[in-house]
């Protein structure tokens, strides 16, 4: 059963990696990136309790957190660069 868990695991990774190369638009491709850290975390977790050594679990949390902190200032350059693409020298002259 663990080793139908880690192919569909690697499957759906396998596609979200696809996402983020095909996606049309900047936010899918974020999004993909997003899913695929996820699915890291629970391939981690799974990995870890197929072994049996739960002492990798702080790995997976730490990666979680650094999924999460690099993502949303992914998100935020993005947002403010293209903020910053909308307002052009000429619109702010008198």
């Amino acid at each position: 059963m663990l080793n139908a868990t880690l192919i569909a695991l690697l499957v759906v990774m396998a596609l979200a990696l696809t996402r983020a190369v095909l996606g049309p638009t900047i936010h899918d491709r974020i999004l993909a990136v997003n899913m695929f850290g996820t699915k890291t975390v629970l391939l981690i977790a799974v990995i870890c309790f197929t072994l049996g050594e739960p002492e990798y679990l702080d790995i997976a949390l730490v990666y979680a957190l650094i999924n999460f902190v690099s993502v949303i200032g992914v998100l935020r350059y993005f947002e403010f660069r293209n903020s910053n693409a909308d307002s052009t020298p000429e619109a702010t002259r008198d």
